[in-house]
């Protein structure tokens, strides 16, 4: 019962949230979409973060540890430098932009023959199809959770019940993760049922009070579920022998050998060293949202000044890296021992999935009433602020792209009321999950959706970045990088089996079309450029467009150049807390090497944080 009134808490005061934002909302897609651009730094970025914290990546952190060791965990920690230069460098550039979406920023950053063409483009890949993918890949995670908690069919009379079971197996849907004693067919319906119910919930709150009931919902999601994590871990290193014990006992489950590489921040195989190299150096840069496209772009348009945005980046990422990274390491290393595997055991998808699921399975037996009900509430507050953000982000582009300049603006030569554009994009999250639906019934573990998806969003890394950077970079540039991660990344999966390998030929392919495009198509019309210079004011090489405004660009490289040392040094804070504080934690290092790797990074915080001061 406990467990259950601490859920309808939770939901009550965010079906509240939503009302009492409902009619700013409606104003216009700017209130919507952006919350009226009056979020404050601290809100953006824990918004930021409990978006990240997500119902699927908990399993997928389980995954890793169980395939790679911790040293696999770099793959999510290193997006650590993508935040932070989005935030020290391009967070500026994008509230200054004043557009509502990614796809909106051609029309101002290109020239306008061919710029609307490219907005659509973009609109249909990032707000339909890889907006969709992760939504159905989190939802893939949350049937893992609602098959253990959401028991339907025990619920519901028999009659009622039965009844939804036979429609179901008249639609031929199998929606289960063959991981529970429970029968496909009931599975099916228990899922079913749940996502319903939990789509409702969370459209009941972010279609009408869009960004605000959003953010609002978002930093309670996140305290309850830092709370719930942060308990979930106690009980699960208690459960495993104690922290102190943590590393014997990881030895002496799995043997020494095995252990040292599950406990290592580098690979001890020199065979890996290559690949972890590769991710390292790569990952973080040629992704689909390495510049904040996306959800992370939208928080920080959404901030009222230059200063709110770069705090918003900070809070985020201090969150995300080393918080939400310490506890779930933690668990990761606890669930290993108290549900161990034959570490010979080949890697296929079966047994990814089956490691996922011991963090929901960890979840129902060993924390006690109270304690789980406030960690399924976390874990269900985390599904719930992924999907309000993908709904409240993809619709963004539905409704003010493809329906605003396309269809009205375009096609049918007038101008769409403000109230007009809000309708859409309400009906716009409903189609986008019917979308997202469709997808997730095709997934099969977590890791390997997630692995194809950074896939296809790696090839447009480099000019996501380099369009802020470079004055060269033009609408070939974007088009050549889409038409790259379409193309080759099928070909890569289905002929390459090294992840890292993967990434390594779509990052240099990627790269020299980008620079192809850049030097030998059409340039942008300088006219567009110095209007684009003028009201961005982005940093890096735009000389000959600042000589054309008769501006100086020496004070904007400088500023560029202290914008970089305060991301090095805000890295060296962020990693070296994390990495320290872990190893302190497991005693797998020296206490002189731990607390001097803390030292030097809390002496690294005035240099980043005086920038965060002067935006």
């Amino acid at each position: 019962m406990l467990d259950l009134l601490i859920l309808a808490g939770f939901i009550i005061y965010s079906l509240w949230l939503g009302w009492r934002a409902r009619r700013r909302a409606s104003r216009s897609l700017a209130e919507f979409f952006l919350a009226g651009r009056s979020i404050s730094g601290w809100r953006a970025g824990l918004s930021m973060a409990a978006t990240q914290f997500a119902a699927d990546t908990p399993l997928l952190v389980m995954g890793l540890l169980a395939v790679g060791g911790v040293f696999s965990l770099w793959r999510l920690w290193i997006y650590g430098l993508a935040f932070l230069l989005m935030g020290f460098v391009l967070a500026a550039a994008w509230r200054r932009a004043g557009v509502l979406t990614d796809a909106e920023l051609t029309m101002i950053r290109y020239s306008a023959k061919g710029a609307l063409t490219l907005r659509a483009l973009k609109a249909v890949y990032y707000g339909t199809v890889i907006n969709c993918v992760v939504l159905a890949f989190v939802l893939a995670a949350a049937t893992r959770l609602f098959e253990l908690f959401l028991p339907w069919h025990s619920w519901l009379p028999a009659d009622v019940y039965t009844t939804l079971s036979d429609f179901v197996a008249v639609t031929g849907l199998v929606i289960s993760s063959g991981l529970t004693s429970l029968p496909d067919a009931v599975a099916t319906t228990n899922n079913l049922l749940s996502i319903l119910v939990m789509l409702l919930f969370v459209a009941g709150y972010s279609t009408s009070g869009g960004l605000r009931a959003v953010i609002g919902t978002d930093v309670l999601q996140l305290a309850i579920m830092l709370t719930g994590t942060a308990l979930y871990a106690w009980f699960a290193v208690q459960a495993a022998g104690g922290l102190g014990q943590l590393p014997t006992a990881l030895a002496d489950t799995y043997g020494a050998e095995t252990a040292a590489r599950m406990l290592s921040f580098v690979p001890l195989d020199g065979e890996a060293l290559l690949p972890f190299i590769v991710i390292v150096a790569l990952q973080w840069f040629y992704q689909m949202n390495s510049d904040g496209t996306g959800y992370l772009a939208q928080r920080t348009m959404a901030c009222r000044d230059d200063r709110e945005a770069r705090l918003a980046a900070v809070v985020f990422t201090v969150t995300q890296i080393v918080v939400r990274s310490l506890l779930w390491l933690l668990i990761g290393l606890a669930l290993l021992v108290i549900f161990p595997f034959d570490a010979a055991r080949p890697v296929t998808d079966g047994f990814i999935a089956g490691r996922e699921m011991t963090f929901a399975t960890g979840i129902d037996l060993l924390l006690p009433a109270g304690a789980r009900g406030l960690m399924l509430t976390g874990m269900l507050a985390a599904l719930a602020s992924t999907i309000d953000t993908h709904m409240n982000w993809g619709a963004s582009y539905w409704s003010n792209d493809l329906y605003k300049a396309i269809w009205v603006e375009r096609i049918r030569k007038r101008t769409a009321a403000p109230g007009e554009l809000v309708r859409v994009a309400r009906l716009a999250t409903v189609l986008l999950l019917v979308i997202a639906l469709a997808i997730m019934v095709n997934l099969g573990s977590i890791q390997t959706a997630w692995q194809i998806s950074l896939l296809f969003g790696a090839g447009m890394g480099a000019v996501l970045v380099l369009r802020w950077l470079w004055e060269r970079i033009n609408l070939y540039c974007e088009i050549g990088s889409i038409v790259v991660s379409l193309l080759l990344a099928p070909i890569l999966i289905l002929t390459v089996d090294q992840d890292w390998l993967r990434l390594a030929i779509m990052a240099l392919v990627s790269t020299l079309i980008v620079f192809a495009a850049a030097l030998w198509m059409p340039g942008t019309e300088p006219a567009r450029l110095m209007a684009f210079y003028d009201r961005v004011r982005p940093p890096g090489w735009w000389a000959g467009t600042a000589r054309g405004l008769g501006l100086e660009i020496a004070a904007s490289r400088r500023e560029f150049g202290r914008d970089i040392l305060a991301i090095v040094a805000a890295a060296v804070s962020v990693f070296g807390w994390l990495v320290g504080l872990a190893q302190l934690l497991l005693q797998t290092s020296s206490i002189t090497f731990c607390v001097g790797l803390l030292i030097v990074a809390t002496l690294a915080v005035p240099v980043w944080w005086r920038a965060v001061r002067t935006a």
